[in-house]
């Protein structure tokens, strides 16, 4: 099923996208419906196309792992995240109330490193999604 409204194909311009390499693209689908309140607007297929899930504003793009380079990414190996304790990348969520969506993700089950510490800047937290991937929550302390 694809839903072409919420599809990330623009007529003009570019969206961005966020690509996560996983073990279980069903497993991840389903984590991130729940903890972001995404919408599929693409299922994964059996032959191996990526799910595509929108969540607010934005678009992740949930694959397997496994890909061996491509004509177009040469000696680029897909795979899945190894080292949950080095981050190169991570995906961050700005909210209004830090609060009610730590509390609310904690009853849907969201694994974070910490509650909401105060930055001064801001407020924020980490939760890891179930192949280890970070994603920050963070709330501005000042309106510009």
């Amino acid at each position: 099923m694809t839903e072409l409204s919420d599809f990330p194909a623009p007529t003009d311009g570019f969206v961005l996208t966020h690509t996560l390499i996983v073990a279980d693209v069903k497993r991840s689908r389903d984590w991130y419906e729940s903890m972001l309140d995404g919408k599929v607007v693409m299922e994964p297929t059996p032959d191996g196309a990526p799910c595509i899930l929108k969540a607010a504003n934005s678009w992740l793009i949930i694959n397997f792992g496994g890909g061996e380079p491509t004509e177009d990414k040469p000696k680029t190996d897909v795979k899945v995240k190894e080292d949950h304790d080095v981050l190169s990348s991570f995906l961050n969520i700005r909210v209004a109330d830090i609060a009610s969506f730590y509390e609310e993700r904690l009853k849907r089950g969201a694994d974070f490193l910490t509650e909401p510490k105060d930055r001064g800047a801001e407020i924020r937290c980490y939760m890891r999604d179930p192949d280890g991937y970070l994603i920050e929550v963070g709330q501005a302390t000042f309106r510009p």
